[in-house]
């Protein structure tokens, strides 16, 4: 049996959607019509590629994340409902600067920092991913959002080495290796191995991001991570040796933890 079947419905009249490219009201009044031969061969290639575990944001190629289009393929994460606590936070956090300069670490589809751009017109803000296939969907979804933003290609803040920034943001992975098995198949066999692993226990990158982040934020500069599931005192362990201060965790609608905010302090 395939995954789901509990959305088997909404899934199907979504790729009808995506395939006619109509909406759920126009849907709705032409039930009754017939799909051309070519067309019922192009909807049951959709439902066979669903059917098999491809989420379906990869099958129709696009998302919605912050109220805003995305393409995705299966190149980057899909941007999940949760990181968009992520997105509230760092707004809330650049609001005290006039002109932040705000960089996401691991952008991805660039979701959170496209989002950012759009919300904080008068900040700067660059994007960092070390997959090259991942920046070009980033830049195309930048083009169809309508935002500027610089785009790198490299590890952590490796390459923005030596610059300063007011906000440093990123949904890194952080999902342990030991549970890749009890991962939905949408996730462990579809979505991009990079993006969701950060060694046994998950923690991989935030031990090397924490102590580069503190170095590259100026005095007075936030730090803003998601978290994963049962991972908030590990990160604060982290977070603390380093120097930062005024660790906060912002829980999710499930009151889990899953972003976690620290400032590095003024001088004096």
């Amino acid at each position: 049996m395939g995954p789901h079947l509990d959305r088997a419905r909404q899934d199907a009249e979504t790729l009808c959607m995506h395939l006619l490219g109509k909406d759920r009201a126009w849907l709705l009044t032409h039930w009754q019509e017939e799909l051309s031969d070519d067309q019922a061969t192009d909807f049951m290639g959709l439902i066979e590629r669903r059917y098999s575990g491809e989420p379906i944001q990869y099958v129709i190629g696009e998302t919605e994340f912050y109220g805003l289009p995305f393409l995705v393929t299966p190149d980057v994460l899909i941007p999940r409902p949760e990181t968009e606590h992520l997105v509230e936070n760092a707004i809330a956090l650049a609001a005290p600067f006039p002109k932040p300069r705000i960089v996401d670490i691991g952008t991805g589809s660039g979701a959170i920092a496209i989002a950012l751009e759009h919300h904080l017109p008068n900040a700067t803000i660059t994007a960092i991913d070390r997959s090259a296939p991942a920046l070009a969907i980033a830049q195309e979804n930048a083009k169809r959002n309508g935002v500027n933003l610089r785009f790198l290609e490299g590890d952590l803040l490796a390459p923005v080495a030596g610059e300063q920034f007011e906000i440093i943001v990123s949904n890194p992975p952080y999902v342990p290796t030991t549970d890749r098995d009890s991962l939905a198949v949408e996730v462990r066999d579809y979505e991009p191995t990079l993006a969701l692993f950060a060694g046994p226990d998950g923690l991989d990158i935030y031990r090397r991001l924490i102590p580069q982040a503190f170095h590259c934020l100026v005095p007075g500069g936030y730090l803003a991570l998601e978290i994963g599931y049962g991972q908030s005192q590990a990160v604060a362990d982290l977070l603390a040796p380093s120097g930062f201060q005024q660790i906060e965790f912002v829980p999710d609608l499930q009151g889990i933890p899953r972003v976690v905010s620290a400032l590095r302090p003024s001088l004096g």
